[in-house]
């Protein structure tokens, strides 16, 4: 003959059950978060590292281009200077 209690029992033991795997599953849900926490302040750091990289590389090149674009005026006034000499000298 069951019983309420035996009812009862059962009803705990299957929401006690439920409640031991829900348990497990957030711990490893936790232990998945904090893994991508850490992979994502790692992807973090190193976008801000090539981002610092990046903008060290851009001030040379636009320093380059700067002076090739002073050494290519200077060219073109030679040049012409150049030609107004020799055009006066004939």
């Amino acid at each position: 003959m069951h019983t309420g209690f035996d009812e009862d029992d059962t009803a705990r033991a299957s929401i006690e059950r439920r409640w031991f795997a829900l348990h497990r599953a957030a711990g490893r849900l936790q232990a998945e978060c904090e893994g991508l926490w850490e992979l994502l302040q790692a992807t973090q750091d190193a976008w801000r590292d090539a981002r610092s990289r990046l903008a060290g590389i851009e001030a040379m090149r636009d320093a380059f281009g700067e002076e090739l674009a002073r050494r290519d005026a200077c060219r073109a006034l030679t040049a012409v200077q150049v030609e107004r000499s020799v055009g006066s000298a004939a």
